[in-house]
């Protein structure tokens, strides 16, 4: 895998160390590359809270505390789930800002409802309204779906928080 640091990518963490903000991440089809990607650069402790790789929908429900009833209805791979996920983190760590991510990258997995590259993703920021996004990725392979997933997320983690 070619390593991501993006524009977007600073940006953002320009924007927690200047705003001296904790950031928290839950992720699933990312599998904690967002967290990953946060914590590259030396004192990444003073932006970065915790990130939490919940891949299975069990652990979603025990480490997030995302109703299984929730999943049940919805799948893991929707906007009430993702609103659960970033709920979860704010509620199970320090963070001030927190996103989530949970998708489909591929290559299976996909349905006619939820095809590979559906991502959905939350975001949370002290009492600011959670907001959630759905989008639909069109990249071939599935680390190319994982890494624009993350740097989606980026870009609307710093418009949301810039609003």
């Amino acid at each position: 895998m070619v390593f991501l640091m993006t524009t977007a990518i600073n940006s953002l963490i320009n924007l927690l160390k200047a705003q001296q903000l904790m950031a928290g991440c839950a992720e699933s089809c990312t599998g904690g590359l967002l967290a990953s990607l946060l914590t590259h650069n030396s004192g990444s402790s003073t932006w970065f809270e915790a990130g939490f790789v919940t891949y299975s929908n069990d652990a979603k429900t025990k480490m997030l505390g995302v109703p299984a009833d929730l999943i049940n209805h919805y799948g893991a791979v929707s906007i009430e789930v993702a609103h659960a996920m970033v709920q979860g983190v704010l509620t199970h760590c320090k963070a001030d800002t927190a996103v989530s991510i949970t998708g489909i990258a591929g290559p299976t997995g996909g349905s006619i409802e939820k095809p590979v590259g559906t991502v959905c993703f939350g975001f949370a920021y002290h009492d600011k309204p959670i907001m959630t996004l759905k989008h639909q990725f069109h990249e071939t392979s599935r680390e190319a779906i994982r890494e624009a997933a993350c740097e989606f997320v980026c870009l609307q983690w710093l418009a949301y928080l810039k609003n």
